[in-house]
């Protein structure tokens, strides 16, 4: 007959960073480029007090963790007292639903990100221990903050945020530029719709 085995302690923590590494990508926590590419360069500096509030989804390159969005993508950062910053993301289902995902962004830890434009972001928690941390990149940000551009290392993820649900024209052409001078195809990114 069939068996259920109840995991428990050490086993249920061996069991699910298994499973873990099984669902998440090792690209979504790497930060190896693509052999032969220029590198991918983050802004050279953020105000992370400016940055923080909520973003709207303009366009993103499909990734499976938002499978499951259809419309009014948003990412809400609340900064916090220990330095990291609080990270919500939200979106409208297929079915009208709010669908949320809450993580954890730290600046990363490297002697070039003396701006403070590399962040690390987790959405996976092991009773208080974040094992992943994915690469989240500002590569380019409105002089007002009206705008932003955020990249990975290696381009499998990329993200098209503004303050607004959408962007006019001019800002778009701003934001083409920042996306090819950081080696990305425009074609591989998908409009959000709000």
């Amino acid at each position: 007959g069939l068996t259920m085995r109840i995991f428990n302690g050490p086993e249920l923590f061996i069991v699910g960073a298994i499973a873990a590494a099984i669902f998440i990508p090792a690209s979504a926590v790497s930060g190896e480029g693509e052999s032969g590419d220029a590198p991918v360069t983050s802004i050279k500096s953020v105000d992370l007090a400016r940055y923080a509030g909520l973003w709207h989804e303009i366009a993103k390159i499909p990734n499976r963790f938002q499978d499951q969005c259809v419309r009014n993508t948003t990412a809400m950062y609340t900064l916090r007292d220990d330095g990291k910053i609080t990270v919500l993301n939200s979106c409208i289902e297929d079915d009208g639903k709010l669908d949320t995902a809450e993580g954890i962004a730290r600046i990363e830890d490297s002697p070039d990100n003396g701006g403070r434009s590399r962040l690390k972001v987790s959405f996976v928690s092991f009773l208080g221990w974040r094992p992943f941390w994915g690469d989240y990149w500002i590569i380019g940000l409105d002089q007002e903050y009206r705008w932003a551009v955020v990249g990975t290392p290696n381009r499998k993820y990329g993200w098209v945020l503004a303050r607004t649900p959408t962007l006019d024209e001019a800002a778009m052409n701003e934001v083409f530029a920042v996306l090819q001078a950081n080696g990305y195809e425009w074609d591989a990114f998908e409009m959000s719709r709000p």
